[in-house]
């Protein structure tokens, strides 16, 4: 998916063009997501660019296109640019040892020395 999206529409109401702009952008991943995997995939990866303009883009992460929509949004401008792309993804396997990002929270979990 390579498209600009246009926010100020006349004769609608900017906050529903808002809405029908992110629900075809999730749309689109969740159809793409159905597709089955070849042979040898894991999962359906997204390259992903959002701008102003088709020039203007930078590739960003799946997940951050929808808060950039809002921080277009929120500077008032008129349109964006998001281009959305399927590609094969491969797990990678941790080595043994390695802890996950969202499990490391900081604490040693053998200090449990709560007297009160």
């Amino acid at each position: 998916m390579r498209k600009t999206f246009k926010l100020q529409v006349e004769g609608k109401n900017p906050d529903r063009v808002l809405d029908a702009h992110k629900h075809e952008i999730r749309k689109y991943v969740k159809r793409q997501r159905r597709v089955p995997l070849p042979a040898g995939v894991d999962f359906w990866d997204f390259d992903c660019k959002f701008g102003s303009t088709e020039e203007s883009a930078e590739v960003v992460h799946l997940a951050e296109i929808i808060t950039r929509i809002d921080a277009a949004v929120a500077e008032s401008a008129e349109q964006f640019f998001v281009e959305v792309v399927a590609k094969n993804g491969h797990r990678r396997v941790r080595p043994t040892g390695e802890m996950p990002a969202h499990q490391s929270d900081g604490f040693d979990e053998g200090d449990d020395d709560l007297t009160p």
